[in-house]
């Protein structure tokens, strides 16, 4: 027989790409996920193949020294029967000079860039031949692999969905932002797995960086890393909390993830500027979706931030309501991380399931800036000494807050509050844009039993009290409407839940507010009012917030945070109640013309109402959707839009996806930033 020579080859991309879940990457190349054979077909010159005289074998590579030792290099010959556990090949038909072949990898393969190279033998005569490259990913759908979930509509929103949403505002005010996650855009595949190899593990030892490629706790904690620049590790975003952003992007802005990762691969990996907690955690999302784990950005109101670990964040104020003296503990208005699904067989005891992983630089683990995975199921039960990070974001969740009132000759007197971190943990529920709340996943119930064990294991002597033990409560309330450019009204709200008269004094003050829990200047300030309170009655106390006292320090988070302070003359005792109140931007409105088909050309309207009563200048529109736009579309106005007039344009758009997008906007002008709007949009395929 004469040598059996390939003459050539085909890596079926579509076929493989459909059945692997991966066509959408409109990648040129083959993307398979393990665990899952994928097939390609082998076309010999002069004569086909002939079982028992020539023998086949296959080699996979992948990193830069690939070892059998290592897993990171396989060598298997055509067999009849595959192995489970190992790299297999299976004839699967031959016709004439062409044979086609499935291969198949074991599920806890390492991920990532493969060469593959097939050897021949007949007789003693031997050849080897490059079929090309290859990139392998984790298998959601694979029972075997460490990332399984077992709901497929949880696998199409956390794997295979490239757009969401994001929780903002207040615990009272909750609102989302949409985010083009874009995790198949073209080069975001190719860009993740730059990002491996350039991390410092893989620069420190690259043999055993690819050989744990096959873990997802390994992976995830590198994304985390990998996702700032803190660390000097040539990561992804820069972060800053206050004005100026002008030597970057403001965090405002961005409404996805792929300009991010595109401007940071053509800045030669300088880290782009600027980030927040949910753009971090958002680009986090995109990079394990794309990768294959399946991943949800989540949301924690008032979180806390507990730099001595004492699970006590003490605040101190004057008489006025002002910030007495910084503390560097501080409760965020909202922080954003995100959970991957995983296995944890590296942990005794259940703890598979939601991990969390927190990019957002804030401290240290293990030496460098990274966070998780924690596995939720461990925070929820105080199982502090587990990998990795538990007491920080177990704070997060729990830790108590106690303000201390500092009088005018110094006295401090301490106000307890019933619980007020950790509230309406949020993420988007799976298939649809509604919130789900997720807190029971994080904590027992207020006061039960559940939650006393978990803090006695904690160490944590819960100090807050619940409301209805409360002789006095005192809350705050917002009239409705609290719109840019409008004056408003918030109210003290005071309770006297005892059967005798009792007499208080009360005075209210605002000031404007950053989430992350910077206080700004004063916009608001009541007289102290003295009030006498009937038993088992209600009294309110008014304080109007006018736009001419905060326009000028409203930070683009929109917030004002209201502070009333009570004294109760009977006891001494003092009373604090804080609510963060945020300022509504106007609404982008969306319309769309025409019938939304693929690849037929669509009409999109955008509109805004300038609600300020100054001109808006500088007016940019930023309007992105994956399967929609085809990268950023950006509308620059030529005019300053008037008060009270629209800002409106029309858009062409190409749609190359069918089936449900979002259209994504972004308005940012001098005078009024971040305003967000989106529409879904349920393009039709087009007709055969």
């Amino acid at each position: 027989f004469a040598d059996l020579v390939l003459d050539t080859w085909d890596l079926n991309l579509e076929r493989n790409g459909r059945e692997h879940r991966t066509a959408d990457m409109g990648c040129k190349q083959l993307v398979v996920r393990r665990g899952q054979p994928f097939t390609i077909t082998l076309c010999f010159s002069g004569r086909g193949y002939e079982e028992g005289v020539d023998k086949l074998a296959f080699n996979v590579d992948t990193g830069p020294c690939p070892s059998e030792t290592s897993g990171t290099r396989s060598h298997f010959a055509l067999t009849d029967c595959p192995e489970e556990s190992s790299w297999s090949a299976v004839m699967q038909q031959q016709d004439g000079e062409s044979l086609s072949v499935s291969l198949c990898s074991p599920p806890s393969a390492r991920i990532g860039r493969y060469t593959l190279t097939l050897e021949t033998c007949t007789g003693y005569q031997g050849s080897s031949f490059h079929i090309g490259h290859f990139i392998l990913l984790f298998n959601a759908w694979h029972p075997e692999d460490t990332v399984f979930l077992r709901d497929e509509n949880e696998r199409r929103e956390y794997v295979l969905s490239q757009q969401g949403l994001i929780y903002q505002g207040t615990c009272d005010y909750i609102f989302s932002v949409p985010w083009n996650f874009g995790q198949f855009e073209d080069d975001i595949l190719s860009i993740c797995l730059n990002m491996l190899d350039i991390n410092p593990k893989h620069l420190r030892d690259q043999n055993r960086d690819c050989s744990r490629r096959n873990d997802p706790v390994y992976i995830g904690r590198v994304v985390s890393a990998m996702v700032n620049c803190n660390d000097e590790d040539r990561g992804v975003l820069a972060g800053r909390w206050h004005d100026p952003y002008d030597d970057g992007t403001n965090p405002m802005s961005w409404i996805g993830s792929v300009d991010i990762l595109k401007r940071w691969k053509d800045f030669g990996c300088q880290p782009v500027k600027y980030g927040q907690c949910w753009v971090f955690a958002a680009v986090q999302c995109t990079v394990m979706r794309c990768l294959g784990i399946p991943t949800r950005v989540v949301t924690n109101y008032n979180s806390a931030h507990d730099t001595n670990a004492n699970l006590t964040i003490d605040r101190y104020l004057n008489e006025k309501g002002g910030q007495e003296r910084q503390s560097w503990d501080k409760i965020w208005n909202f922080h954003c991380w995100v959970e991957s699904w995983m296995a944890r067989p590296d942990l005794a005891g259940d703890y598979d399931g939601w991990q969390v992983l927190d990019p957002t630089p804030q401290e240290k683990s293990e030496g460098v800036f990274c966070c998780g995975p924690a596995p939720v199921k461990a925070i929820k039960e105080g199982d502090m000494q587990l990998k990795y990070d538990i007491p920080f974001i177990f704070a997060e969740v729990n830790a108590d807050v106690v303000y201390w009132v500092v009088q005018g000759d110094g006295m401090e007197k301490q106000s307890i509050q019933s619980s007020v971190v950790g509230k309406n943990i949020s993420t988007k529920s799976v298939g649809k844009d509604s919130r789900e709340d997720i807190t029971h996943n994080y904590k027992y119930p207020e006061g039960s039993e559940e939650e006393r064990r978990v803090f006695a294991k904690a160490e944590h002597e819960k100090k807050s009290v619940p409301e209805e033990d409360e002789a006095l409560h005192l809350k705050i309330k917002v009239s409705e409407g609290a719109n840019k450019g409008c004056d408003f009204d918030v109210f003290a709200v005071i309770n006297n839940n005892t059967d005798v008269e009792r007499v208080c004094s009360v005075r209210l003050c605002a000031r404007t507010t950053s989430y992350n829990g910077t206080t700004g200047p004063q916009c608001g300030l009541t007289d102290l009012i003295d009030i006498d309170l009937e038993p088992r009655s209600e009294k309110r106390v008014p304080m109007r917030i006018l736009y001419e006292e905060y326009k000028d320090s409203l930070t683009q988070d929109n917030l004002i945070k209201v502070v009333a302070l009570l004294t109760d003359h009977q006891t001494g005792d003092v009373m604090v109640a804080v609510r963060d109140v945020y300022v509504e931007n106007p609404p982008i409105k969306i319309r769309i013309l025409g019938e939304p088909m693929q690849n037929r050309k669509l009409v999109a309207e955008i509109s805004m109402v300038n609600p300020l009563e100054v001109p808006l200048s500088n007016c940019v529109f930023v309007v992105e959707g994956s399967g929609l736009t085809h990268g950023q579309r950006v509308k620059q106005l030529e005019e300053p839009v008037e008060p009270q007039a629209e800002a409106k344009f029309r858009l062409d758009l190409m749609p190359h996806q069918s089936g449900l997008q979002k259209l994504m906007v972004d308005f940012e002008s001098d005078q009024l930033r971040g305003v967000k709007g989106y529409r879904n949009v349920i393009i039709a395929p087009q007709p055969m």
